[in-house]
């Protein structure tokens, strides 16, 4: 071993500080649940138009059989006018034509369960499309009336109410607020406005009324009818603004939850804040958690151990704990985690605020990396930056070092994976997908890049249909080669079909994951911090039931004891473990 070499723990010396317990108690699927993200459009297409649809999922659940995940998370598919690929509702209780049909949804279903895969589907309760039935009948009727009242309508301030009701931002950019056209019927204050924290096709729902919770608590019982298995919350933090809605002066238009006017302490705090989390009157009110215990009580009416799941940009973690108190959703993702850069000390910080967060509720950690949001953390952490969390990359923006990302993106998921807990994982990550950075304007289609007026990116790089196949058109996505986005030509490289039982390919390094997770009880083990960084702080170590995870983040080898069983790694492995490198040993 030279003098810059550190040593990992041997098998007689690993006595750490415990920081998570593991429970042998009889466990709902949830708490350790592996669960796949699938981008509808982006997965599969099954009819050649260029989209992927439900049929192109159902042709494509061996592999996720073969992947070896618990469940399956649909992105929207709903009827919408898709202003904001769906994620602007026009109906609740029926498929888009672009993805196909309720008996496509039914067939999906069958299939899934058929090969032990439990299926959860996106829920968007904050807004609707601006071509809800609802909307539209509040745009027929007069301010104040019962239609209204269902949306955040509100006269405009000044003399002649041509100034905005308050000086909201939208998330994706501009003004929270859109005046009304001039009508006969028009107050004294002239048209109403109407609040849309995302894209003015995406009105917010007024969820002090009544007819609002009773409408989404049926639309929950509808797919719960045919057999889901849960639903992930979009915007769960959302829903209940403050009273009043007071003006506010912090900003909210950064796509990945980090906002302009927080000031990230790059010192790693202890409760684990990353500046992930969306502040301000239009989030995180406590009038949130009444509607999720009602939620909650609808799921109980079902078997199964149906879940909820909050997309919550919520911090400190023990704020995001309060959404997965008991009574309430049954999982929070880790944003703090997502977006801690690749500093050893920094994820210890989130990864122990975590479970102590979370241990307080009795609740699991759902560690998260990529998700259909965030630029590709196979992309991320290849930035010079390593930190960084831009809002998509354009091709003139400085780019990421696609093998360096690559190998800390494998030893990153490495790392989450080796964690108990449940984990979710963002379709292409398994095959080591990097973002595509150099898509031209004029194919973009995130509003987040319009309402900034292109400063921004936005999600579209982490959008682009996946490679199956190297050879074929289109990379294999579907009959015809068509492609919504295009994909770049270093997609080849990637392609499904050049990693099925390839050693050492990305596919059979989460494969073997996955398989020794299951194997050894990781999601529902314990977690005790190893000294194992012999003097280097670069060092993640800890022991999880009879697994030792060790990532090495710094510049130089790790040499490990003699005699230890390499399970898994996310790199060559031989005496030593190289940077950027995560491994588990038995010990």
């Amino acid at each position: 071993m030279t003098s810059t070499q550190q040593t990992a723990p041997s098998t007689e010396t690993l006595a750490g500080a415990v920081v998570h317990v593991g429970s042998e108690a009889a466990r709902e699927w949830w708490r350790d649940a592996v669960i796949y993200q699938v981008y509808p459009r982006s997965f599969a297409d099954g009819d050649g138009d260029g989209i992927g649809d439900i049929p192109g999922v159902t042709a494509r659940l061996d592999h996720l059989a073969r992947l070896g995940v618990d469940a399956v998370w649909l992105s929207p598919f709903y009827r919408s006018p898709q202003k904001d690929a769906g994620y602007d509702v026009a109906d609740y209780r029926d498929v888009d034509p672009l993805f196909g049909t309720l008996a496509d949804v039914d067939e999906m279903l069958a299939a899934a369960h058929e090969r032990g895969i439990r299926v959860v589907v996106d829920l968007v309760p904050n807004h609707t499309s601006d071509q809800h039935a609802w909307f539209q009948v509040a745009l027929a009727a007069a301010a104040g009336s019962p239609e209204r009242a269902r949306y955040v309508f509100r006269d405009g301030r000044g003399p002649a109410g041509d100034e905005a009701p308050n000086n909201w931002q939208s998330i994706f950019g501009g003004p929270a607020w859109t005046r009304l056209a001039p009508r006969e019927d028009d107050g004294p204050l002239g048209p109403q406005w109407y609040l849309h924290l995302f894209d003015s096709s995406q009105p917010d729902l007024d969820w002090t009324h009544p007819e609002v919770r009773a409408e989404f608590e049926d639309v929950l019982r509808f797919w719960l009818d045919k057999g889901v298995d849960g639903f992930r919350v979009d915007v769960a933090h959302g829903l209940v603004k403050a009273d009043g809605l007071p003006d506010w002066e912090g900003s909210v238009a950064m796509v990945d939850g980090t906002t302009d006017d927080e000031a990230v302490d790059p010192g790693a705090p202890e409760d684990g804040s990353t500046g992930a989390g969306r502040h301000g009157p239009m989030f995180d009110q406590d009038g949130v958690h009444e509607i999720y215990r009602a939620w909650h009580r609808v799921l109980a009416e079902y078997d199964g151990d149906r879940c909820l799941v909050a997309e919550a940009w919520v911090e400190p973690l023990s704020r995001l704990a309060r959404y997965v108190r008991p009574g309430e959703m049954h999982q929070a993702f880790n944003f703090s985690f997502l977006t801690t850069g690749w500093d050893a000390a920094a994820l210890r910080s989130v990864i122990a605020a975590s479970y102590r967060a979370n241990d307080e509720v009795g609740a699991p950690t759902t560690w998260v990396l990529s998700n259909h949001d965030v630029v590709r953390h196979t992309s991320r952490l290849g930035l010079t930056d390593a930190g960084g969390r831009p809002n998509g990359i354009f091709a003139t923006d400085p780019q990421p070092d696609e093998e360096l990302g690559l190998r800390r993106a494998r030893a990153a998921s490495l790392l989450m994976l080796g964690l108990p807990g449940s984990a979710y994982v963002y379709q292409g990550e398994e095959l080591g997908l990097p973002e595509h950075t150099a898509l031209p304007a004029d194919l973009r289609q995130d509003p987040a890049f319009f309402r900034t007026l292109g400063a921004e990116a936005g999600r579209d790089g982490c959008r682009v249909p996946i490679p199956w196949s190297a050879d074929a058109a289109g990379f294999g996505f579907g009959p015809t080669g068509k492609t919504w986005l295009p994909q770049p030509e270093s997609f080849a490289r990637y392609a499904a079909d050049l990693q099925y039982g390839v050693a050492g390919s990305t596919f059979e390094m989460y494969r073997a994951a996955l398989a020794a997770r299951r194997a050894e009880g990781l999601g529902h083990g314990g977690l005790a911090w190893l000294d194992a960084h012999a003097g280097s702080p670069d060092v993640i170590a800890f022991r999880n039931r009879d697994v030792v995870v060790l990532a090495n983040l710094g510049t130089e080898p790790v040499t490990l004891p003699s005699g230890v069983e390499v399970l898994v790694a996310s790199g060559p492995v031989a005496d030593e473990v190289p940077s950027d490198t995560t491994v588990w040993l038995r010990a």
